[in-house]
Order: structure tokens, then sequence, then C-alpha cells
């Protein structure tokens, strides 16, 4: 019986082998804090090729958006690039909506997405932008359909004074403007030394400006409520224009958001209640170059995104809520 050749038994048996093996199923797609944290990363890495930056005008800039509008997209949001000039220069707004819901009552999400020409802007304002891209994905992978529009909008040239979202607003006509029935907005909600604030909608803390649009009252009170789920007490901050809100209270639309602090240093009581470190300022790196992946608090970035995570889903049912 003649011999059959070793190295044609071990090629056979190989095959065998590698047909019993099982194949690797892919990787799940990372969700929650992980995954806003690998859109940071992201954004970090963009800067890093674009000259350290993603100002408005400037080639991270449209980076950063086309890399948000990719992940929309293949998510299945109807997604639109709004052109308008800032700086001397065209700019870019992007927004991206649910494609169910009614469109005669749309709820919108908002965060800028330009850095200052300085640095990253991981936190200001990497940290809202991927936040809302992120409850934006989350709500997708859910399966939901809202009964209300979802609208997520990423501003452009906010840092030159809230250029993109007030080219937004006015350029509506009075009847989309109607539809809108709120706006969240989300500025910074990663800050090293974090505080938790949230939009005074009812002007119960009695400073600065008066309260917001009938309605605000509302969206304070769920993303209060929510954070205090997550384990933290918040406190007001006032509508003091300094954001993306401005234009949308400006006409009359309910706003709120969270924020958990900038240059404004943070007291011993606020450090008692919430911890990290009196006497220094919530964010030491706003508007510098050591704003960057590193720039971050973890924790605070969950808490804030469970807050959002809570009004996608229930202002995707009613707006006020019950």
């Amino acid at each position: 019986m003649p011999k059959r050749p070793v190295l044609a038994t071990a090629t056979a048996l190989a095959a065998v082998s590698a047909l019993a093996l099982p194949a690797t199923a892919p990787a799940a797609p990372l969700t929650g804090v992980a995954a806003v944290q690998d859109h940071l990363q992201e954004l970090q890495k963009i800067a890093e090729a674009n000259g350290g930056n993603r100002a408005a005008g400037q080639p991270g800039y449209k980076a950063s958006l086309d890399y948000i509008k990719a992940q929309l997209d293949r998510a299945g949001f109807t997604t639109s690039v709004q052109e308008f000039d800032a700086m001397g220069g065209t700019t870019y707004n992007l927004l991206a909506e649910t494609p169910g819901g009614d469109a005669n009552n749309v709820v919108v999400f908002g965060a800028h997405l330009d850095s200052v020409s300085r640095g990253a802007g991981i936190n200001d304002n990497g940290t809202g932008s991927a936040a809302i891209l992120q409850a934006a994905l989350d709500y997708a992978g859910s399966g939901a359909t809202p009964k209300n529009k979802l609208r997520f909008a990423f501003w452009g040239a906010e840092e030159e004074g809230l250029v993109g979202s007030t080219h937004y607003v006015q350029s509506l006509p009075q009847a989309e403007r109607d539809q809108i029935a709120a706006y969240l907005n989300f500025d910074m909600v990663g800050s090293p030394n974090a505080g938790y604030f949230t939009y005074d909608g009812d002007d119960s803390d009695g400073e600065g400006a008066g309260p917001g649009p009938e309605g605000s009252a509302q969206i304070e009170k769920l993303l209060n409520d929510s954070l205090a789920a997550a384990g933290v007490e918040t406190e007001g901050t006032d509508f003091d224009g300094r954001s993306d809100y401005g234009p949308f209270i400006e006409v009359g639309i309910p706003a709120g958001g969270t924020f958990t602090g900038a240059e404004e240093t943070k007291s011993e009581e606020q450090a008692q209640k919430w911890g990290g470190q009196a006497g220094e300022a919530f964010d030491p790196c706003y508007h510098q170059a050591c704003d960057t992946i590193d720039n971050v608090d973890t924790q605070a970035l969950d808490r804030n995104l469970q807050a959002i995570n809570a009004a996608v889903t229930t202002y995707a049912e009613q707006f006020p809520q019950p």
C-alpha cells in the first residue's frame, strides 16, 4: 500500500482544523461613555493631524464634522450641512434628525463642534459634541421610533460669538421656528475639576437673567432628576448668553442643558459636595493648548451622558414631560 506524502497529510489536517474553528465574531460596537471616549480620541487625532486644533474655518473643523456626519449617516439619520460665513471664510453647521417623528414637534439637542485655535478643544467642546453624538447613536440602536422628531445639531464658530447657532435660528422661516418645541445645549460636560450645573430655567436662584421661555423649567427639572439618579446634586447656572442656547431663547424657544464649569473657581462648599479641588478652576485648561484627551473627567462625562440619554428618550415621546 503506497504511503501518502507527509506534506499532503499535514495540509489536509490543517484544512480540516480550519473548517472546525469557529468564525471570530465581529466586535460589538461600543456604547455609553466608552463610546464617547472613543469619539474624543478621534477628535484628538483629527486635531493632531491638522495643526493642533479644530477651529472654525480650519481643516480640523471640517474633518471633525465629516467624522461625526459619517457616524450619523451610518446609523440612519437624515443629515444636512449648512454653510455660512465666519472669520472671512466659509464654515458649517451639521444637522441630523430622526427619519420618524412629528415634524411639527421637534426637540433639538445641540453642542458646538469647533475649538479655539490654541488647541484641540477636547473638553470645550469635544465632550458635548461626542456626548450628543453617542446619545443619538444609542437611541438609533434601540430601534425605537420617536413620536416627536429629534434633531441633533453640531454648531460651527461658537467660539467666534455663537455664529453658527445664530445663523441657523435667524435663517429659519417662522413656521419652522414654531415647530421647535425645545432646545437642549451641552457645552463642556467633562471638566477635569467638574461641577454639575443645569441652566436655571425657572430662575429659582434669583440671579442674573430671568427665567427661560415657558417650558425651560421642566427641562431643568428633568436634567436635575437625571443627574440625581446618577448620584450627584446640581446647582443652577444662569442663561448668561455664553453658549448656543442664546439664539433660541431670544426667539422664545424653551431651553436647558448641563455644564461642568469653565474658568470659574470651585468653592470650598462645591468641593465638599462634588469632590475635586477648591480654589482651582473647573477647567484649568479652558481655551488652552492643554485641553486634550487628558483634560476630561470620565465620571462627569458619564453622569452627563446619562442625563442626556434620559432627555432624549423622554422627549422623543413627549415635551414637556408629564
